[in-house]
Order: C-alpha cells, then structure tokens, then sequence
C-alpha cells in the first residue's frame, strides 16, 4: 500500500514538473520545486541499485552540488529556499509559507540517501496537497488561495505526523541498531573518499581535506585523541560518582571527515560496554533546524540559509500544537523508557576555523511573536522535565572536544597540531595550580571582576557561605573530563547579591558573532542588554533575545568560572584564530560567565568531591531550587558561556567579609602565589 501510494506521488509530480501546470509565478514555483523531488526518488532508486558505490568521485561530486547548488551563497539570491526572494516573488505571507514548504522538501535529500521511502512520502503528498490547494483556487478563477489556507495545510501536516516523527527523533538517539552512519564509519576504506559523499551531506574541501590529514596521521596519534575523547565521557562518570555500567548507549555527534578517530572511539566504548547512536543533525521541522546543529554534519552549505529557518516552527506554534507535541514526545518515551534509562548522554566532536558569521536579519523570515516567546520558553520547560524523568541527569553524562578544519587558513596542519598537544596536556599540573585559586576563593564573600582598556566590565558576583571550610568547596576543580581541553575552575554563585556589568568587545556563540557585548545583572538576573551588531538598538536586542536568552524575559548568572589555559590563549595570538575558537576552547582563555542553567542542573544532590577530598556545596541558585515546588521554573534548558579575555581583564579580586582582598589576576596575569606556571606561557 506505502509503495502504491509513493509510486502515485511520484507519477503526479512528475506530471507537474514536466508543465502540467499552471504558467505564472505560483507555476513557476511548483514546477522548480517538483523537478527537484522527482530528482530525488531518481537518487533514492540510484543509490537502491548500488550506483553510490559504483561512482567515480567526480561523479559523486557533481552529484552532491546539484542537490545542493540552489542554496549556495552564490544562488541563494534567487532561491525560494530564501524567504527574501520568496516575499518578492509571492508577498511577504505567502513568501513566507511558501519557503517553509520549499525548505521542508529539501529534507527530502537525508532520506533518499537513507532509502526512507514513508519519510519521503508523507513530504511528497504535503507538497501534493498544498499544490492542489492552488489547483483549487485557478479552477475557481482566483489567481491563489489565501496564505492562511495554504499555512493550515502546513500546520495540520506537523500535527498530524508529530507522534509518529517524535518516536523516530528518540529511535535515533536512543537505538544503536538505527546504524545508517555507523554503517558508512565502520565498514567503508577511510582512504577511499568517496564515502564522505554517502551520507547525503554537503561535502566541501574541509571534510575532505580534514579526512586526507587524519589518514596521514600515524596510528599513534589517532589513538591518542581517541583515548582523550573516550577517557574524558568515561572519567566524567567517575568523578561525579554516576555508575556507567548501568548505561549501553552512548550518543556520538561529530563532523564529516573525523570517520578515522570515530572509528577508534566506537572501539573504545565498546571496552567500556557503550554502543553508539549516531544521529544526523536536524533537516526538518521535526528534528529541529537552525545554526546549532545537533548531530553528525558537514560545513554548512550556506550559513545565512540555516539562520533564515531557525525560526520556522513560528508559522506553527501556538497552544494546541505546543501540547501535541509534548504529548508525542512523552509517549515516545513511555515506549521506550527501557531504552531511554540506560542513555549515558552525548560524546561530542566540535570543530572550528570558519570565517567569523554575522546574519543579516530578514523580517522575511519566520519569527516569533512576544506570546509565542512565551510558549516557547513554557514548552522548552517542560519538554526538559519530560526528558529528565526518563532520562534522569544524574544518571548521566558527556564529554565534548573540539578540532580545526582546513578553513582556519594555511596553517591548518600547524594548528591541527596544536590543537592537540592542548587537548592532551598534563592535567595533573593543572590541578595542582586550579587547587590553590580555589583555596583563595573559598576565603570570598564575593568575587569582583573590573575589565582594562575598552573593556567596561565591572562586576561583583557573590559566593555561598561555606559552613565548614575544611571540609567543602565552592569551587570545582576542573581538569580534562567532560570539558576538554584542561582546565578552569567554576562555581554556582548566589544570585542575591551578584550585580554589575559584564562587557565583552568581541565574542562568538554557538556560532554567532556578537560586537560590543554588554549585559547589566541585578541580583544575578539579566537585567539589561546590549550589542553593536546593527544600526537599531531594537534588532540588538532581538538579536540578544533569540540567541542567547532564547526567548525568555530574563536568564540568571548560572556560572562564574575562571580558564587557566593560557597555553590555548597563546596560541590563539600565536596563529590569529582567536575569533574562530570555539566556546569550549575560548572559556579556559579568561573568566567566564554562563547564563542560564547552573553546571550542576538536574544534578543539584549528587555529592561530588575535588580530588583535595573537599565536598563540592554550590550546587544551585535561588532559581535552581525552586526545583522542589515547580519543575518547570527551576530550569531554562540553556547555557551559554560567555568569556573576557586575559587581555580585557583588568582585576579578579576574592574579596572577604572584612573587606580584604586577594587578587587572583591583576592586568591579564595571574598574581596569586603558586600559578607562575599560568605566565610562563605569555613569555
């Protein structure tokens, strides 16, 4: 019946790519964007009869940039896929439905390559239903339907299918056997490049420039990264006294063209019990979309594209939808809570070295209205207290390591390089010096940070009273285990009390380029914000309010930490890639500060202990604890970390009660006695 049903699809839009439609601007679109469906069942039947295998890599190349051609920057003017264009073409509501639909049926590459044929389906008769919507209208004389009739089409699609879509999101994550990738990691020639072109990616010269290196680099070295990665996922278990032999799964997310080290960590895990669910990163409405992405991926073909669609779900949301979807996420997890309790929790591969990315904002595009905010930070609430209950936090771990791809310059061997001596240093050495700032810092009432030059930061973030100093912490000594490289030591402050600004001049998040950074906390909420990014203050702050606060009013000061790395810092001058770091590089470079949840969320009565034998006690905040009266208002399901550099920072004082000082970093350098070792790389 499914086969019946896909080959009718198919023949119809064939029927329409070939003309038989309507001539003007609405034809025109339907017939472009049938032509590229109808390409796609052929690449589904191509790859069925084994033509991927067969391919010579030119021929895979030319492949991969048809399918991909229409949303490069250099097309990207005049593709529907921009909802810019789309208004022009068709008025900005239809433009912007329109665009949706176009961008939805670009999935349809993902699951052609994974031979999905009910994924396929259910999109092909969407676009069949909205076209037949128009049919409708030009027998009725009428040039189009109206652009809400054509959104409820879209809305009713999402609703429908959200149950069946939520339980295939889980299966990815949570069932080995879901093994698409694995299958190409595993069992494909790493000297072969033509596997990179089997995922169904966008592949450019960095996946396989990336892939030629990690093959000319000896066994040794590869296994010295691989343990890295492995040992951190297994150690962060360890020291936060979680039991990993209760766990079987663990989730790798990691960039094309690092197939070799993943071949080795898939070995690795296995020693310790751990298969692997290796998922693609979101491509749809169901998976989610948008400049983070959250899985296996390539470079993205066209960064402005992805930040157009991070918002789409805005065309969709309202109360009802909202509840269905909670409702499809939470019977998933009711049909596989067996699966879902022995998650261990992400092992991530992160790469750096693009050009830094600042979107042009498109009024165009999808976005939420001031309720939708609402609802969104309301469903983001509670879709984290579902996953919690079977998914429990404290059950469960991560680590995350990140690497450079040739598109950091000239240098990339260089700095490859590097990059791994940083990831692999002597964490015993750091937590020697970690141990004496945290000696000095437990003796703070508070903590004050002032910013040098340019840097407006004046700061005062307040530390809980330790009842028994001889035997607790505030402060957790952070080597290399979930957090990779070494090394940082970090708290959860008090909010009461915890006021000032905090300004940084340049900054990158989650891929984003925020200029003139400045946030105002007051009783360690935000209070305040601001960037330089636009001419209007009102898109700054939008700006702001979308990629940091994620639509909340406010977020709290989650985390304070100070980053001792300064040998990442000196390389970061060394080779000009300061702006191309990624956060979990960037945030052992300097004192940072984490809005958000606290790094203990969902963990807040673990018991953990430094390796002095100090039990660790700031584990929340007046927000965090209000997990015992309302789940949904302890936690906001983000974190982001946001870093003054060494050359920004002015003082870091533990001040105490009495209004004594000592000053940890005076002028970028570390003052305090016992952290010489912190300078020697400034030299």
């Amino acid at each position: 019946m499914e086969a019946e049903r896909y080959g009718l699809a198919v023949g119809r839009i064939r029927e329409i790519a070939g003309g038989g439609c309507k001539e003007g601007i609405y034809g025109s679109y339907f017939r472009k964007t049938a032509s590229f469906i109808a390409a796609l069942a052929d690449v589904r039947e191509y790859i069925r009869d084994g033509g991927l295998h067969r391919a010579a890599l030119e021929e895979l190349q030319r492949l991969n940039h048809r399918l991909y051609e229409d949303v490069l920057p250099e097309n990207y003017g005049e593709s529907y896929a921009n909802p810019a264009y789309a208004a022009s073409v068709f008025g900005p509501d239809m433009g912007r439905v329109l665009s949706f639909l176009y961008t939805e049926m670009r999935s349809l590459i993902a699951f052609a390559f994974e031979q999905d044929m009910p994924e396929m389906l259910i999109r092909m008769e969407l676009f069949l239903e909205v076209y037949s919507s128009f049919a409708c209208a030009w027998e009725e004389g009428r040039t189009a339907p109206g652009a809400e009739e054509v959104r409820q089409v879209l809305y009713w699609f999402a609703s429908d299918y959200q149950e069946a879509e939520a339980e295939r999101k889980l299966r990815m994550q949570l069932k080995p056997e879901e093994d698409f990738a694995l299958r190409i990691i595993m069992d494909s020639d790493p000297e072969d490049l033509r596997y990179l072109y089997y995922f169904g990616e966008y592949i450019t010269e960095n996946e396989l420039e990336t892939a030629r290196h990690l093959n000319r680099m000896p066994e040794g070295e590869i296994r010295k990264m691989a343990d890295t990665y492995t040992e951190g996922y297994r150690i962060g278990f360890e020291v936060c006294g979680k039991d990993i032999s209760k766990k079987k799964v663990v989730n790798i997310r990691y960039p094309l063209g690092f197939e070799r080290l993943i071949r080795r960590a898939v070995g690795n895990f296995a020693d310790i019990g751990l298969k692997p669910s290796i998922y693609r990163a979101g491509h749809s409405i169901f998976q989610g979309k948008g400049v983070n992405r959250i899985g296996y991926c390539a470079v993205s073909a066209n960064r402005q594209y992805d930040y157009d669609h991070k918002d789409d779900e805005a065309l969709l949301l309202d109360r009802q939808y909202a509840n269905r979807c909670l409702e499809a996420v939470r019977a998933a997890f009711g049909k596989m809570k067996e699966e879902a309790a022995v998650f261990g929790g992400p092992a991530v591969v992160e790469v750096f070295g693009e050009e830094p990315f600042v979107p042009e904002v498109k009024p165009e595009a999808c976005a939420f209205t001031e309720k939708q905010q609402e609802l969104a930070a309301q469903y983001r609430a509670a879709l984290g207290v579902i996953q919690n209950e079977y998914m429990k936090g404290e059950e469960r771990s991560f680590t995350c390591i990140a690497f450079p791809i040739p598109a950091i310059g000239e240098r990339y061997e260089e700095i490859f390089d590097e990059i791994v001596k940083i990831n692999t240093l002597d964490y015993n050495l750091y937590r020697g010096i970690q141990q004496k700032l945290i000696d000095a810092l437990d003796q703070a009432e508070y903590v004050r940070i002032r910013g040098m030059g340019r840097n407006r930061t004046d700061l005062k973030v307040r530390l809980h009273r330790l009842a028994d100093p001889e035997r607790e912490t505030n402060f957790e000594n952070c080597v290399a285990d979930v957090n990779i490289p070494v090394g940082e030591v970090f708290t959860s402050p008090l909010l009461s009390g915890t006021e000032g600004v905090l300004h940084v001049g340049r900054v990158f998040l989650a891929g984003l380029e925020y200029r003139d950074l400045e946030i105002t906390f007051r009783d360690g909420m935000m209070a305040d914000y601001r960037c330089g990014n636009f001419d209007k203050e009102e898109e700054n702050r939008k700006y702001i309010r979308d990629n940091i606060m994620f639509h909340y009013d406010s977020l709290p000061l989650g985390e304070f930490a100070i980053g001792t790395n300064t040998v990442a810092y000196m390389a970061a001058k060394k080779y000009g890639i300061g702006d191309k770091l990624p956060i979990l590089i960037a945030e052992k470079m300097g004192p940072h500060f984490a809005v958000g949840d606290t790094c203990y969320s969902h963990e807040e009565d673990l018991v953990s202990y430094n390796p002095d034998g100090k039990k660790i006690v700031a584990r929340e905040n007046e927000v965090s604890a209000l997990r015992h009266e309302d789940m949904e208002k302890a936690y906001f399901h983000c974190h982001t970390d946001i870093t003054i550099p060494y050359d920004e920072l002015g003082e870091l004082t533990a001040v105490r009660e009495d209004g004594s000082g000592i000053t940890l970093i005076r002028e970028g350098r570390f003052v305090l006695e016992g952290c010489e070792e912190l300078n020697r790389p400034f030299s």
